[in-house]
């Protein structure tokens, strides 16, 4: 039997990641230190004698005895509130951590999946984004933490590909939503349900014109795997390529919740990204992947999630 490493596994989509891979025979180890993950994401598995649960820092170093055939490495604060609060965690887990699961990775000779971000594309001057598109990164700014981990992380991968010879793979990931996403994490999909949910005004930011590509999670994740088990290297997006104006979503969410909310503007972000959607090109060509959850069944899904959370 297979077993993997997912550190940051009790978060959003590590824990998504975790019940994939029990469910396609491997044994799972989970570690994360619970900063911005949930416990609760993971219950349900508490009793599969295949799934093991470690509390730590993977900052910190790292020691897993049984032998491992795959490393995951999810572990990131990854939402906008996140950048805001955990500038410094955001750093060290993106650099230190990426480090020690390389390492650990290296140590057991098993394959290593870095979980990147389609912010290293930053607030993007080619439109839809490629993976040989090197991104318009403000590195000093409020998202730099973020941006410029992600980033640091991924050359961090390519090294140890290169120099050491561990079978690295590079998932850059875009817009995802679905269950298990924090209520109060600052992001979209959660932001618009809940306030949707609560009678409460739906908060856009700037005029909504800006652009976004939502990806239900359960495609996400069966991307990811397939990408994990392929034979390529490089960084690879996946994501949903169908673009939409944010204030179109909310409007979306506003009808599917049955609100009657207003939506009211308010000043962008510093260094938000005006338009996001992912060139997928290479993953339908390599993994024979592509999402398949329409939008208006995910939100579905989401809201029912969301409903008794409010």
């Amino acid at each position: 039997m297979n077993h993997a490493l997912v550190t940051g596994g009790a978060g959003f989509l590590g824990s998504h990641l975790g019940d994939l891979l029990l469910e396609r025979g491997w044994r799972v180890t989970v570690m994360d230190n619970l900063i911005t993950g949930d416990t609760r994401n993971i219950a349900h598995n508490v009793d599969n004698p295949n799934f093991r649960f470690i509390h730590y820092d993977v900052t910190n170093y790292l020691f897993v005895p049984d032998k491992l055939d795959a490393v995951f490495h999810f572990a990131s604060p990854a939402s906008p509130i996140d950048y805001l609060q955990l500038p410094i965690q955001t750093l060290k887990v993106g650099s230190l951590g990426t480090h020690k699961a390389l390492g650990l990775a290296k140590a057991h000779g098993a394959r290593f999946l870095l979980a990147s971000t389609s912010e290293v594309y930053g607030d993007p001057l080619v439109h839809p984004q490629t993976e040989d598109y090197w991104g318009n990164v403000n590195p000093v700014g409020p998202r730099g933490v973020y941006d410029e981990a992600k980033r640091f992380a991924e050359a961090m991968t390519m090294a140890y590909h290169r120099f050491h010879g561990v079978d690295t793979k590079i998932v850059r990931i875009f817009n995802t939503y679905g269950p298990r996403m924090r209520l109060n994490d600052g992001r979209v999909v959660p932001a618009f349900v809940g306030q949707a949910l609560r009678g409460e005004e739906l908060t856009v930011f700037g005029d909504g014109s800006q652009t976004r590509s939502f990806c239900y999670v359960s495609d996400l994740i069966e991307g990811i795997y397939r990408l994990a088990m392929s034979e390529e290297n490089n960084p690879t997006n996946i994501g949903n390529p169908s673009e939409m104006t944010v204030l179109d979503f909310a409007k979306a969410i506003r009808k599917a919740t049955g609100s009657n909310s207003n939506i009211i503007f308010q000043e962008l972000p510093v260094d938000d990204p005006k338009v996001r959607q992912p060139d997928i090109s290479k993953a339908r060509r390599l993994l024979d992947w592509e999402p398949e959850i329409p939008l208006e069944e995910g939100i579905r899904r989401t809201i029912d999630y969301f409903r008794d959370k409010v």
